[in-house]
């Protein structure tokens, strides 16, 4: 990439309206939640009675992790869950 192109896509990305505040929000609180979600998967494989209790509750153990139980966090460990 030469400088000029550097120059024009600095100017480009100037021109783009600020991201929605929700986008910010998310990508703040991405790696927090994937952190959550790994030692909660990670627990669940050492741990046959709590793989229970967290399949028979995914949103209520969500909640007591501190995580929004929102559809896509619900899926992400269902289907962690499964494998």
């Amino acid at each position: 990439m030469t400088d000029t192109d550097e120059v024009r896509l600095a100017e480009l990305l100037r021109s783009l309206p600020p991201a929605p505040r929700a986008w910010v929000q998310a990508a703040y609180e991405l790696p927090r939640a994937r952190r959550e979600l790994d030692q909660l998967d990670e627990r669940a494989r050492a741990d046959e009675v709590f793989r229970k209790r967290l399949i028979a509750d995914l949103e209520s153990a969500l909640d007591a992790a501190g995580l929004e139980p929102n559809p896509a966090v619900v899926a992400e460990l269902r289907k962690r869950l499964s494998t």
